[in-house]
């Protein structure tokens, strides 16, 4: 599957609950065309990253109502927009209105992620963002019958960039992953206390430490 077709078909997707950055539109923050924009962004990504041998694949539980809700970017928030566009050598389009919005997490994973020169694509084990009932601007766990759904995707992805090794950020996505028998380098999560483990064991894991 090429990246096109890879992004229209995560977009087709609708779920209670659910918000999806490439189909849906905020009424209270996004632009007219948001979920254009986002498709776009998620589009110039894979093809960007699949022109190169990827090094790894980081994988974390879900969107974020601060981060890749807003951007159609895993683990990317506002802030990093730029950041990202020109990490990967990419033009990327904002799809908010308002001040940007910046994400505790998003924050982190690039400050480990601007000192890496091999090739990463991030990822979520549930690719959109679930919220809890009637509350559109909150954070859940996605359901086991949500993830199921995107068992398929995940292994398209992973057929399609062939990455050398997973890393699976915190415990949700490492059960997931070995649920589905997958092997991956278990990094804790960033948030909740988690920050100083998170950055400690990437720089053990991609030798960042001996770097100014």
């Amino acid at each position: 599957m090429n990246p096109s077709a890879f992004v229209e078909a995560l977009s087709s997707v609708q779920l209670e609950s659910v918000f999806n950055p490439y189909r849906d539109l905020c009424p209270m923050y996004d632009r007219a065309d948001a979920p254009k924009r986002r498709r776009a962004n998620l589009r110039a990504f894979l093809e960007a990253v699949s022109e190169h041998e990827v090094d790894s694949i980081w994988i974390a539980r879900d969107l974020g109502y601060r981060g890749g809700r807003r951007t159609g970017l895993p683990l990317t928030d506002e802030i990093h927009l730029q950041t990202f566009g020109e990490f990967y050598g990419l033009s990327l389009s904002r799809a908010t209105k308002g001040p940007p919005m910046a994400e505790r997490t998003a924050t982190v994973i690039w400050q480990v992620l601007s000192q890496i020169d091999q090739p990463v694509f991030l990822w979520n084990i549930f690719p959109l963002h679930p919220y809890e009932p009637g509350e559109p601007l909150s954070n859940r766990c996605h359901t086991r019958a949500e993830r199921g759904m995107f068992r398929d995707v995940l292994f398209t992805l992973l057929e399609m960039l062939r990455p050398r090794r997973l890393v699976g950020i915190g415990r949700d996505a490492q059960n997931a992953l070995a649920d589905l028998t997958l092997d991956c380098h278990a990094v804790r999560h960033p948030s909740y206390g988690g920050q100083t483990e998170f950055i400690q064991t990437m720089n053990d894991l991609y030798g960042l430490e001996s770097r100014p």
